[in-house]
């Protein structure tokens, strides 16, 4: 079973709400985070990265960093947050175009993630796990949402459909142009909520899992009692029938000692290639972009081993055909020379790279699908780096889960 608990969500004014709604703190850089909350002195981007108010040449790791994250946050308490005054679920709508998916907000359990009920699919790097434990062990909240996923029923959708009938604490459109509304449930309603969660029996982790890791890191450096919590991390969970991933692409900065056409010459003896768009159409497909021009490149059908899920994503079989056979990626997750792209920046930004020469080669792909994911989840492995890009997301602050 899945469990999730209501709680008291500290949560910004509804006049502000839209200015204190922040990015992921781990989708922006240092100077981008500084560039969004230029003129917002509400920005939650100043608790999350809250280095962004000291010198440059401070590191975001700095004791000063996470000082700075706590007086601003105290200074927010005071002025900016409101907290309701009974444990609640919340239901989180987000809207991008015609693209329109709708999850429950809550409190998910510590020891379901370690028990595997809330599966992972990605590994984590301990320095971003050290920072976020710390974030949240100095602020004693989890300032942002997890993003899970679980297989759909009936009657989790009539449950999440009935708040939705209500009248909603926050609806607005971010500067981006992506739609946020939240619900509070009734108590009524939260109890149909748990129920039908109770039925779903596995979680998985779409997006957030240095999050998920450092709530769990948290719980046992504040020593919580399962019932505290400080045991629970804060999430959004929906539906997978309607979570929508984009691709992630590569780009490589150099050619591995190759000209470009000798490059050419050698994907076109090993592969179907021509001349083509920049979207892939299907999977087993991916873009080729060298020199200004694109090509449509079929990768080989590397199907020896079904059993295997990650042996059939198509970013393993380019990882396995052509980044580290021809071009000399053998890691991805180390080799200096690949960057990724996430696929709301678009293809154009992958030409942008190549005409500036910051890379001489991009790889467009094909995305995951979400079942591609559960399946990797379920068989316990996990996907290779930059392998899936979800989006919409959700924003920072809208509501905090104090510990």
């Amino acid at each position: 079973m899945a469990l999730v608990r209501p709680f008291r969500a500290l949560r910004p004014r509804p006049d502000i709400a839209a200015e204190m709604a922040s990015v992921p703190y781990d989708v922006v850089n240092v100077e981008e985070a500084r560039a969004l909350a230029q003129g917002r002195p509400n920005s939650l981007l100043h608790v999350s990265r809250a280095e962004i108010d000291l010198a440059p040449t401070v590191s975001p790791y700095a004791d000063e960093v996470y000082t700075r994250a706590w007086e601003t946050f105290e200074a927010f308490r005071s002025s900016a947050l409101i907290q309701d005054q009974a444990p609640r679920l919340y239901v989180y709508r987000l809207r991008m175009g015609d693209h329109e998916q709708t999850g429950l907000a809550g409190a998910f359990s510590v020891d379901e993630y370690r028990r595997g009920v809330i599966v992972k699919h990605e590994r984590t790097r301990k320095d971003k796990e050290d920072d976020r434990t710390r974030h949240i062990t100095e602020l004693r909240a989890q300032t942002g949402p997890v993003l899970l996923t679980f297989r759909d029923t009936p009657a989790a959708a009539a449950a999440l459909t009935d708040v939705t009938a209500g009248t909603p604490l926050y609806d607005f459109v971010a500067e981006d142009g992506i739609g946020h509304t939240v619900w509070a449930a009734t108590p009524a309603q939260a109890t149909a909520l748990q129920a039908a969660m109770a039925d779903v029996p596995q979680l998985y982790i779409a997006d957030g899992h240095h999050r998920a890791a450092s709530a769990a890191r948290a719980q046992e450096a504040l020593g919580a009692e399962p019932d505290e919590e400080a045991a629970f991390f804060l999430a959004v969970a929906f539906p997978d029938t309607q979570m929508r991933i984009l691709p992630y692409h590569r780009v490589v900065k150099d050619l591995n000692g190759h000209t470009p056409e000798a490059l050419l010459t050698v994907l076109s003896q090993r592969f179907p290639m021509t001349a083509g768009s920049p979207d892939p159409s299907r999977k087993g497909e991916c873009g080729v972009h060298i020199r200004g021009k694109w090509y449509t490149l079929t990768l080989g059908d590397d199907t020896t081993d079904t059993a295997d899920p990650i042996r059939t994503l198509d970013v393993s079989r380019l990882q396995d055909q052509i980044l580290a056979p021809i071009l000399g990626v053998a890691d991805p997750r180390t080799d200096t020379r690949i960057d990724f792209v996430g696929g709301i920046r678009g293809t154009s930004a992958l030409e942008a790279l190549v005409r500036s020469r910051k890379a001489e080669i991009a790889f467009s792909m094909y995305p995951v699908t979400l079942g591609e994911l559960m399946a990797v989840s379920d068989a316990g492995a996990i996907m290779p780096p930059k392998s899936t890009w979800f989006e919409p997301k959700l924003r920072d602050g809208l509501l905090i889960h104090e510990i």
